[in-house]
């Protein structure tokens, strides 16, 4: 646009001819836009001028921004990184149409996609470029802390590490990281991502760039890249506060940050591990405001909670949770542990790591390197007159031994186990060296449960799914014709994603004497799995079904955790 933008001034007489020659020469070295170069060198009075003089011409309105105080909830329609990446912000609502300003109106790609992402259709206003900037940065106050924490890196003059020959003492590293903007950069991130609501933070080092990505939902979400420069300075300062060797780079390494935000303290898990570019960073937030402990809040069908909640009082006997890493199976055992925490029973607890700290219960953090195992905290659980065990992770023979023989002798053990549901776990079990009949004595109720994402309410629509798909999800013809799904169309309040929470869905299966009596004949896991539905058994799919009618989840998220 910049010649026709160029014409146009020259034949309104607002510049000469030799002021575009100048003007155009200039902006080839600088790469900034012509309109931008005119006003530096005077020949345009200022960027307002400028604005209402391409409003008139191209017949949209001019807006001086600085002149208005504007509606926040209106602003936040556009996610910030959009904002930012196209210099545009919302004005105001008028009926069905987005008042929005732009510095650049004859872009029709973002004015398409701020219709497709707010849903509304979209009135362009013209503004300076550098004003749009400020707005952005005024009206996106917490979700702009870091790109504002690092401009002003940038005009710090710091002496930062640089990749070299030399390795850099713990002297310099330590001199590095104690410098105000970036100590203020780094705990930006972390706060960010706690207000947020993210399980956990990656910052990763690569050739050219550092990339940090939030896990929000179960789902990881590029954020502002850092400054290449400050790589070492980050990872260091991530290093001291997590009181790791910072002098170290050639070995992983882990530790733990405790942080303060508002009135609650909230745990960092840090693991630190060399890569070939540097070392990546990833830390796991473990917020107890965060964690949802109440059984009837996790998603459990009503026939589904009330088995296991019946399970859960039983005075022995074994409960194993399955599932893949990151499918809730620790705060389903927090929730259940909570439920039956009283003054008269004696809870113990292994885990790795203890995440979350409930007062009543005797947590051990396991410690393999100095030969605290699973299996020996087991043991000395078994001299401290338990009457609930808790093992994180059933790994190995050895500890599914000892907690089966602990659920024989009048002990109430729950431990959690990586399988794809739940009849394969008796599999699984029997695999690791356990007899048929001690899996059937011993085994109570087994669960498998995944999390699926929750529909944003803000932006949920019906959605049109084809008949094919319904049928191969498992709705009858009848159904077919009958149910409704939806999805979310992406707005502010969920970052243009669509999904806000997650919620789980469970497969309750009670070892009921007919089941126990296959086990102890070796029936396979279909046959197991056969007579589990037969008793009223929810499959992880047809619990995962139950969410979609209800319209709580999408169809994409039932075919990416289940399985007919």
């Amino acid at each position: 646009m910049s010649r026709e933008l160029g014409e146009m001034l020259l034949k309104a007489g607002k510049i000469t001819e030799e002021q575009l020659t100048k003007a155009l020469d200039l902006q080839k070295k600088s790469d900034e836009k012509l309109g931008q170069v005119l006003v530096q060198m005077g020949a345009i009075t200022d960027e307002d001028e400028l604005s209402e003089f391409i409003g008139r011409q191209l017949n949209i309105g001019a807006l001086r921004l600085s002149d208005i105080e504007l509606n926040p909830e209106v602003v936040k329609m556009i996610p910030l990184d959009i904002a930012r990446k196209f210099n545009v912000i919302a004005i105001t609502k008028l009926g069905k149409t987005l008042v929005v300003a732009i510095s650049d109106p004859n872009n029709i790609y973002v004015l398409d996609a701020i219709k497709f992402i707010t849903g509304y259709n979209v009135q362009p206003v013209i503004s300076p470029e550098k004003a749009i900037q400020k707005a952005i940065d005024s009206y996106y106050k917490d979700t702009g802390a870091i790109d504002q924490i690092l401009k002003g890196l940038s005009e710090q003059d710091l002496e930062l590490i640089e990749e070299s020959e030399e390795v850099p003492t713990e002297q310099d590293l330590r001199s590095q990281v104690q410098d105000k903007p970036l100590v203020k950069l780094v705990d930006s991130i972390i706060g960010d991502a706690i207000r947020r609501g993210c399980s956990d933070i990656h910052i990763e080092t690569y050739e050219k760039k550092i990339r940090v990505r939030y896990r929000l939902d179960g789902t990881l979400h590029e954020m502002s890249p850092l400054p290449f420069k400050y790589r070492a300075a980050i990872v260091s300062r991530a290093k001291i506060m997590a009181d790791l060797d910072i002098s170290e780079r050639r070995l992983p390494q882990d530790g733990r940050i405790k942080v303060k935000i508002g009135d609650r303290a909230v745990d960092l898990r840090v693991s630190v591990l060399p890569t070939i570019f540097g070392e990546k960073v990833v830390m796991r937030i473990l917020d107890p405001g965060s964690v949802n402990v109440d059984l009837t809040r996790l998603g459990f069908s009503e026939s589904s909670l009330e088995e296991f909640s019946k399970a859960i009082h039983l005075p022995y006997g074994m409960i194993l949770v399955t599932g893949p890493t990151g499918s809730g199976k620790t705060t389903t055992l927090y929730s259940a542990l909570k439920q039956i925490n009283h003054p008269d029973i004696n809870i113990m607890t292994a885990e790795d790591p203890v995440e979350f700290n409930f007062e009543g219960i005797n947590q051990v953090q396991v410690k393999s390197e100095i030969g605290l195992t699973f299996a020996s905290a087991l043991r000395s659980f078994l001299r401290q007159d338990p009457d609930v065990i808790m093992v994180g992770e059933i790994r190995d023979g050895e500890t599914a031994e000892i907690a089966v023989r602990a659920a024989l002798t009048g002990h109430l053990v729950f431990s959690t186990l990586h399988t794809n549901d739940a009849p394969t776990t008796i599999d699984r079990l029997v695999d690791m060296g356990v007899p048929n009949y001690l899996v059937a004595s011993c085994v109570k109720l087994v669960m498998a449960q995944r999390m699926v994402r929750k529909i944003c309410p803000n932006c949920k629509a019906e959605a049109k799914v084809p008949p094919e798909t319904l049928k191969m999800l498992g709705f009858s013809e009848k159904e077919i014709k009958e149910v409704k799904v939806y999805e979310g169309k992406g707005c502010a309040e969920c970052n243009n994603t669509g999904f806000s929470g997650r919620t789980g869905i469970f497969e309750v299966m009670p070892v009921t004497p007919e089941i126990e009596a296959r086990i102890i004949s070796q029936a396979s896991s279909a046959d197991i799995r056969r007579h589990a539905i037969e008793e009223g058994m929810l499959t992880l799919r047809a619990a995962a079904l139950e969410k979609l009618r209800k319209g709580i989840t999408t169809v994409s998220e039932v075919l990416a955790v289940t399985t007919a």
